[in-house]
């Protein structure tokens, strides 16, 4: 058995990922800790959770765990990293703190010096249908943001072929949860039913670098991205529809092929047939992808769409787990 610590169970990614996690049936889950509940049952937080005890993060008992999630806000997992690392446990941090490798970009866009900046070099990119290899030496996991999975997924192919000759412009649609369970006015049921609010459009979202440095990895040639998200009403779902310019030659069947080709084998990457477009339906409550791609002229338009709180946080860190340690990437996972 997996022996397993989640710090920050009372997020909404924290409560999906034991939800999961209690259901593994390779994982113990030794201990769930929150500042704001301590002393408290998970149930008594989340009507549907079990009654798991939460304890403050200072009693999380680290010797004898194999690995731990950091469910914590941007700018405060690194430091816990760093005691789990001392420990010899390996992190798999759902948070931003180590998704990017340069540490002045990190803190022009979080706004705080990086507490562990000779560590971003070694945190593995977990985006794991990519980096899967790198994954079973692996003592640091970031697993990466919503946006930028859905984003991400959706382009390998055609960066891998250098094949897109202008900006890539993308807009992207996320359920309130999103957001977080922090309460905030944009996110209140007043603000949002009936509404959709677009937010940090352009070049102002904090996803952009690392949407635009993981596609560096990919392609030397990699255009500049225009991002902008926004918040729909709904509880969960991450929907991205992207306009990239292609090199002539490319055709629906051409297109198609290519992403066959690279996502055939994945479990949960599920490449759509000509004409069908990807919505919040093809994956919400599942870990999958699903991936529509339409040309028009020389424009291909690609929908990309995942459930937020399992393929774009939870169930990506699970995934990752399961590739850490040996397991089939499907264990646990709702397909």
């Amino acid at each position: 058995m997996i022996e397993v610590g989640v710090i920050g169970a009372t997020g909404y990614t924290g409560w999906e990922l034991i939800r999961l996690l209690v259901n593994h049936p390779q994982v113990n889950l030794r201990f769930a800790t929150s500042k704001s509940r301590a002393g408290e049952s998970l149930g008594a937080v989340f009507p549907s959770a079990p009654d798991i005890p939460l304890i403050d993060p200072e009693k999380a008992a680290m010797k004898g765990t194999d690995v731990v999630f950091l469910c914590l806000p941007h700018a405060e997992s690194a430091s816990v990293a760093v005691e789990a690392l001392d420990a010899s446990v390996r992190v798999i941090d759902l948070s931003a703190d180590f998704r990017l490798r340069d540490a002045a970009i990190y803190q022009k866009w979080y706004k705080v010096e990086h507490p562990a900046p000779e560590l971003l070099g070694e945190a593995v990119y977990g985006l794991t249908e990519v980096t899967r290899a790198d994954l079973p030496e692996a003592r640091l996991v970031a697993n990466p943001g919503c946006y930028p999975t859905s984003v991400l997924l959706a382009l390998k192919p055609l960066l891998d072929q250098d094949a897109i000759n202008d900006t890539i412009i993308v807009d992207s649609k996320s359920g309130v949860s999103g957001a977080g369970r922090k309460p905030k006015l944009m996110t209140h049921y007043v603000e949002v039913e009936g509404n959709l609010s677009p937010y940090s459009l352009g070049r102002l979202h904090r996803h952009l670098p690392e949407m635009e440095q993981v596609a560096a990895w990919w392609s030397k040639k990699a255009p500049a991205m225009i991002f902008s998200p926004h918040l729909v009403p709904a509880p969960r779902g991450l929907l991205s529809t992207i306009y990239v310019r292609l090199d002539a030659g490319w055709s629906d069947a051409k297109v198609h092929d290519l992403y066959n080709q690279a996502y055939g084998n994945e479990a949960f990457i599920h490449v759509l047939a000509e004409g069908e477009n990807a919505t919040y339906a093809h994956v919400n409550y599942t870990n999958r992808c699903a991936i529509g791609l339409a040309l028009a002229e020389e424009t291909l338009i690609i929908t990309s769409a995942i459930d937020n709180l399992i393929k774009g946080a939870s169930g990506q860190a699970i995934q990752n787990m399961n590739a850490m340690f040996g397991i089939d990437e499907t264990v646990g996972l709702p397909l």
